[in-house]
């Protein structure tokens, strides 16, 4: 559930999560004394400035205790930077490739060729959508056969010219309809994982919204995952597995707790290499702040891959995946 605000200064509409009403109401307070300044000669800085101070500790409160089923709402927030907006703050030149050459264009990913901080990279990642006709347009980033099939397409490229590869994963799962599967879904995506692998150039994932099932881990066998700090990434998601275990979606809160899904809990269990740490108040608050963040983590990992020999790049791969399962949580 979210709840929206309209500011009178602005045709902005900012949505607020049930657990940041506290900050909704105080930022509410501060447009209402701006509006009040604009109409006369009342100097209200002070004020502004006392209750800007409480949004900032409300928010570092609220921020230090999320729960598991919050991390969820805050992964699904529309205003959370999608991968058109990745492309555009950290790849130069992008062209992006369509087709799988076999069936269609699937646009609930996208992919092509760029220039990330002086590397030229293929770049690979689902596109939800920010508005209802994009979010169609895009099959809100879950993506079927074809999608995968341009994936593997593309890193089997990447492959072919030595260029590293970059994905970016933000997808509730891959697209669960009849269609879909009966033109082969569950291959495409065992095949991409199988390209993912069996790369011999780095390839670097990050989670940077949501991480669902095996549609997103088509994109994310790789040689580093990295993790949003307020991501998601499991093999179902809570509504789903609440489905199933209890039979009642309202149970979505406790089968969050269960997944073992936030960051803090997938580095300790050896899933993710890296927590990208996110501003104050997560990545829809402040979109530049974090995707420089994103930004850096990516160029880091990249430089400590680039130039290390194809076999070992594929065996290291391999093996931290086969490694997966061998830790659990204290």
């Amino acid at each position: 559930m979210v709840r929206a605000s309209q500011h009178s200064d602005s045709t902005d509409m900012r949505v607020f999560l049930d657990f940041e009403k506290p900050i909704a109401d105080l930022e509410g307070k501060i447009e209402e004394l701006r509006h009040l300044s604009s109409e006369g000669d009342i100097n209200i800085a002070e004020e502004v400035g006392k209750l800007q101070a409480k949004v900032e500790r409300q928010l570092k409160q609220s921020y230090q205790k999320l729960t598991p089923w919050q991390k969820v709402q805050v992964a699904r927030h529309p205003d959370r930077p999608h991968f058109k907006q990745v492309l555009a703050h950290l790849v130069e030149d992008f062209t992006p490739l369509a087709g799988d050459r076999s069936f269609g264009e699937d646009k609930a990913i996208i992919g092509g060729i760029g220039r990330f901080r002086g590397f030229s990279a293929v770049v690979i990642g689902n596109e939800k959508g920010g508005t209802t006709e994009e979010r169609i347009a895009h099959n809100f980033g879950m993506a079927k056969p074809e999608g995968y099939r341009k994936a593997r397409r593309l890193m089997e490229m990447a492959d072919r010219f030595k260029l590293p590869v970059l994905t970016f994963v933000d997808t509730a799962g891959a697209y669960p309809g009849v269609g879909a599967e009966e033109r082969g879904q569950a291959e495409a995506i065992a095949r991409s994982i199988d390209a993912c692998l069996s790369l011999q150039v780095p390839i670097i994932a990050s989670i940077v919204g949501e991480g669902g099932s095996g549609g997103a881990v088509a994109l994310a066998a790789a040689n580093r995952v990295l993790m949003l700090e307020h991501a998601v990434y499991s093999v179902i998601s809570p509504e789903g597995c609440a489905s199933i275990l209890w039979r009642d979606g309202d149970h979505a809160r406790d089968a969050a707790e269960a997944l073992r899904l936030t960051s803090d809990d997938l580095l300790k269990l050896g899933v993710i290499d890296e927590i990208i740490r996110e501003p104050l108040g997560a990545a829809h608050r402040d979109q530049a702040t974090a995707l420089d963040a994103l930004g850096d983590a990516v160029e880091a990992n990249l430089r400590t891959l680039v130039g290390t020999e194809g076999g070992k790049l594929k065996a290291d791969r391999r093996r931290k995946f086969l490694d997966m399962g061998k830790k659990g949580l204290a």
